[in-house]
């Protein structure tokens, strides 16, 4: 099987992971969940991370056909309008973002002309869908849970699942958001497992437990092996009242309310007021 050539960028205040996935036959390139920073006390935006990305690519004379997201983010800003703005590309997600932009729109009392129908996207994969990288064929798996928009992109060897399943020590993702559900996660990362057992999985995050060093590449052998929370003969059920438990422990993730409200726009910021600044809504006493 042959695979892509992929280049991994880590930002370790969100312990966020965005690729550059190439392939080398052609130098054609996607950037898949790139991130934007944002300071919460400030309300400054930096773009960073998405200029080292831009940098990669350029140096590498790299052609950057799509900038894809996983799902919508709740941790983190996306960069794909501003890498968009520089290079080009085309963005897309799951088809699943039409049902978290009508929650969020419903939180945060988005009014016309904002639509809850994914416009805002190049393009909305389904379940399935397969398209060209170069030489090489991405195809598209539905692995809603953690929300109803994830999707996992497989590119010959290489997987890239989002937030639904992270290193083997740390184990899956929290499945209490919104559209949320910790059954379909069991089940999506089923369909993860059935990959060939050398498939490469690359994680969206590394919390690095125990301070271990970074990682964020496990086969699928892997994974099944030694996953705290789905490893081979873990029960559904079993797997359902560990994950409910768990989620109901957990804080909000800090970037969750300004994150949302600029990913399901495609990472494009809200837009500007009569006196040309953009704002970002936080609703009171709601979540």
């Amino acid at each position: 099987m042959n695979g892509p050539d992929v280049q991994h960028f880590h930002d370790a205040d969100t312990g966020t992971l965005s690729y550059v996935v190439s392939d080398p036959a052609s130098g054609a390139a996607a950037v898949i969940d790139p991130l934007l920073g944002f300071s919460m006390s400030s309300g400054r935006i930096d773009d960073r991370q998405a200029r080292d990305i831009i940098a990669w690519l350029r140096d590498h004379q790299l052609r950057l056909h799509w900038i894809l997201e996983t799902h919508a983010h709740a941790d983190h800003l996306s960069a794909a309008q501003y890498i968009k703005s520089e290079l080009g590309g085309s963005t897309g997600i799951g088809e699943g973002i039409c049902a978290v932009q009508q929650r969020f729109a419903h939180i945060f009392n988005y009014k016309p002309p904002f639509r809850a129908d994914g416009h805002q996207f190049d393009r909305l994969f389904a379940d399935g869908e397969a398209f060209a990288l170069g030489e090489l064929t991405v195809r598209v798996i539905a692995t809603p849970g953690h929300t109803s928009d994830s999707i996992t992109y497989l590119v010959g060897d290489a997987a890239f699942p989002g937030d639904s399943i992270f290193m083997p020590d740390y184990g899956t993702a929290r499945c209490d958001f919104p559209g949320g559900d910790a059954g379909q996660l069991y089940d999506s990362i089923q369909a993860l497992l059935a990959l060939p057992p050398d498939t490469r999985l690359f994680m969206c995050h590394d919390y690095r437990p125990n301070e271990r060093e970074l990682r964020f590449e496990a086969t699928v052998r892997e994974q099944a092996d030694t996953n705290i929370h789905v490893r081979r003969g873990t029960r559904r059920e079993d797997f359902v009242r560990m994950r409910e438990q768990r989620d109901a422990t957990l804080d909000l993730p800090r970037l969750l309310l300004p994150a949302i409200q600029v990913n399901i726009r495609a990472g494009n910021l809200p837009p500007a007021e009569d006196n040309q600044v953009a704002y970002l809504k936080i609703p009171l006493d709601y979540l």
